[in-house]
């Protein structure tokens, strides 16, 4: 079984932290190298819950910015640590438990298994979108910028906007990942930097579920970021963000 790092951004997470991380299965923990809890300037309880889980998971690390550094910049140091570490597999698991940690070795062996560079958790693969709450105004908008972004790509996926994401280590050395936005587009990038890298791509169908966790994503704004990463992608903006590959001899 590969090594895996678990980076959890967290801001105001305190409600559900603690609950996201007991969810995690037992046969997990043997392999996590690292979970990095990153507290991004949260203003409620959530650091204090953190350190007090580092104390009782040894892999647990946990990191403090004191100011808020967005969701791509927090992601961002996670995923350097993860890579500083030596991971084979680094899994993105948000901490507010809309994601679930049970899907965590399912990622990680389909990615192992099938060669894939980025496999992203889709919400709507499974049809279970509406189901699980999401609203639909969310379920309409993305299945409009998923047409899009699939055009843009040349891909098949049902989800781009999923924030369940599985990183290859091949991925985290070859995506210049420091360069890309801190704010919510920052996994629309990557995924557009891997598919300039000519990495592979795929997603896994996982359960949705919206249970009044607060958001702090600006739909229009972010929807905007998505039009912007595309257009970059098209015109080659993102090659620059690609670790050249070492001639062969």
């Amino acid at each position: 079984m590969p090594s895996i790092g678990i980076i959890m951004p967290a801001y105001n997470a305190g409600p559900h932290i603690e609950s996201v991380i007991e969810r995690i299965p037992a046969d997990v923990w043997p392999h996590v190298k690292g979970l990095w809890i990153l507290n991004d300037g949260s203003r409620d309880d959530a650091l204090a819950k953190a350190e007090a889980l580092a104390k009782r998971h040894a892999a647990i690390r946990v990191v403090h910015f004191e100011t808020n550094r967005g969701y791509g910049g927090t992601v961002r140091e996670g995923l350097i640590a993860a890579r500083n570490a030596g991971v084979d597999f680094a899994v993105d698991l948000h901490s507010d438990g809309q994601y679930p940690p049970e899907y965590i070795l399912p990622m990680v062996e389909r990615a192992q298994t099938c060669g894939l560079d980025i496999l992203q958790g889709s919400r709507h693969a499974g049809h279970g979108a509406l189901q699980g709450g999401m609203p639909l105004y969310k379920y309409a908008a993305g299945k409009v910028l998923t047409a899009l972004e699939n055009r843009a790509f040349g891909l098949s996926l049902t989800d781009y906007h999923s924030g369940f994401i599985c990183f290859s280590r091949r991925a985290l050395h070859t995506v210049k990942f420091e360069q890309l936005s801190t704010s919510f587009d920052f996994d629309l990038e990557f995924i557009a930097c891997a598919r300039t890298a000519g990495l592979s791509i795929g997603e896994l169908a996982i359960p949705t579920r919206y249970a009044g966790e607060v958001s702090y994503l600006n739909p229009v704004t972010y929807g905007l970021r998505v039009l912007r990463t595309v257009a970059r992608y098209v015109t080659g903006h993102y090659r620059a963000c690609i670790v050249p590959a070492e001639p062969k001899c």
